[in-house]
């Protein structure tokens, strides 16, 4: 039996992951009442196939190779990893795919979650279809903010869906480690589920399109990895992509088959399975876009409020991944607490403070981008690199520093190899990028993103001293080595 329902909100949220949970929890701290619609797990693809899990696989690869580099500790290391316990490991990290941890903790914070799929239905209005097949209708007083993120896209090859390949998903997840495993794509999904199932046991053959991996980065950090990547003992192979791909039929229930794999070199592979990480589409075709004048399944064009700029009255925004800014959880979180601080300004008729690094204005989408990559070595970033301060026509002077020269670096891992660069505005002499490379780096990334967004000027970072002996230390290394050039 069908049955409609409605009910009316301050706010209505579509999407229960980090950034949708982030925007109610602001929206409700400031008074207005929220629901938020979820048609999965509480806690989105972060807690369950991506951040989470894939951490919790790559860990034990890191803690391994540092330990493996020790006096000391390197002969009790020198077996394989324990499969069995990686994987448990892997899914208490994800809570075993159970949301009750994040059901509770939504309404402990006073918002409503209503489970179902929830689709736009014209202005301030969304039409929920729950698992008991009954319909609810919810009308928003104020703003209707669209967080629900992206899904891998998979490459238009003929018969792929057959070929049942892995995504992020099935890679982050699997109960068993595959024999042979290729990987299409050398982003950051690529290069992260080629360093953590070479290290549980696979054979690992990476393929990369384009002319190294992590294109987007500074090139020597793609090629740091790509060394580190075949020492380990990956195949690695630029410049070529699939052509063709099909699955065997296997010989039982439990065989699926190997998957015949087809290279634009002519060459061939077989794999027991094949992971496209080819780039992420957008989770927007069946959530009514069309209702408010928007093509469902496209990417939602938002301004620095998070306000959709297509749609008048602003009352839609779309917040995190499917507004295509900055990729990244921990970006969309930043997001939803500017949305959300503009949604209860907004409601209380106040005007908005837009400007660049107010408190109404994302920023940081633009300007302050932080990311780590979790391989081998890792990989740590903010702001531009060359290649985008040279395309946007800024004048930067760059700085490099051979990281292993420290004594904190030496302590860390002798025979320490690492590299950091710093791109410095010329004419506001203020740090505009940063990227460091080499293990442990990932903790460098926070200090480098202060520098940015507050903008602090270079004499004054003379004056920010590391401790010693440890790896911050590099700031102090490139300040010398730009003074002594």
């Amino acid at each position: 039996m069908t049955t409609e329902n409605t009910r009316t909100y301050d706010v209505i949220v579509i999407g229960a992951g980090p950034v949708g949970e982030n925007v109610a929890d602001r929206t409700t701290a400031a008074g207005l009442s929220t629901v938020i619609v979820e048609s999965e797990l509480a806690g989105g693809e972060c807690s369950y196939w991506a951040c989470e899990p894939s951490k919790a696989l790559l860990r034990p690869a890191l803690v391994r190779a540092d330990a493996a580099h020790m006096p000391g500790i390197a002969p009790a290391v020198a077996g394989p990893l324990d499969v069995d316990a990686v994987l448990a490991h892997r899914d208490r990290m994800s809570a075993d795919w159970k949301d009750d941890g994040q059901v509770e903790w939504i309404k402990s914070a006073g918002i409503d979650l209503l489970r179902g799929h929830g689709r736009l239905a014209g202005e301030r209005e969304v039409t929920v279809e729950t698992p008991d097949g009954d319909t609810v209708r919810l009308r928003a007083r104020h703003a209707v903010a669209m967080c629900t993120g992206s899904r891998a896209a998979l490459p238009p090859l003929p018969g792929i869906e057959q070929m049942r390949p892995w995504t992020s998903r099935e890679a982050t997840s699997a109960r068993q480690v595959p024999r042979r495993l290729v990987i299409v794509g050398a982003g950051v999904v690529g290069v992260e589920m080629a360093t953590a199932w070479q290290a549980l046991g696979s054979e690992v053959t990476l393929l990369a399109r384009e002319d190294g991996l992590l294109p987007r980065l500074e090139p020597f950090a793609g090629e740091r990895v790509t060394e580190r990547l075949r020492e380990a003992g990956a195949d690695v192979r630029i410049g070529v992509s699939v052509v063709d791909a099909k699955r065997a039929e296997g010989g039982d229930s439990d065989d699926t088959g190997e998957v015949r794999i087809l290279l634009s070199d002519g060459s061939e592979l077989n794999a027991d399975e094949i992971l496209f990480a080819t780039g992420r589409a957008p989770r927007s075709e069946d959530i009514g876009l069309d209702t408010v004048g928007l093509e469902p399944g496209d990417w939602l064009t938002v301004d620095d409020s998070l306000t959709v700029t297509a749609v008048p009255g602003e009352w839609l925004y779309a917040v995190g991944d499917v507004n295509r800014r900055a990729l990244f959880t921990h970006q969309g979180k930043y997001q939803a607490r500017v949305a959300g601080s503009v949604i209860a300004a907004r409601a209380r008729g106040e005007r908005l403070d837009t400007g660049r690094w107010a408190p109404h204005s994302s920023t940081a989408d633009v300007e302050a981008v932080p990311g780590v990559v979790f391989t081998d070595p890792t990989i740590a970033s903010v702001g531009l690199t060359v290649r985008e301060a040279e395309r946007a026509g800024r004048d930067v002077e760059v700085v490099d520093y051979e990281i292993g020269h420290l004594a904190g670096a030496v302590q860390y891992r002798p025979e320490y190899r690492g590299r950091a660069r710093i791109l410095i505005d010329r004419d506001r002499q203020v740090v505009v990028g940063a990227t460091f490379v080499g293990p442990g780096v990932e903790e460098l990334v926070y200090s480098a993103t202060v520098a940015i967004t507050g903008e602090v000027p270079i004499e004054r970072l003379w004056h920010a001293v590391p401790a010693f002996p440890t790896l911050s230390e590099v700031w102090l290394r490139l300040l010398e080595t730009r003074r002594d050039s």
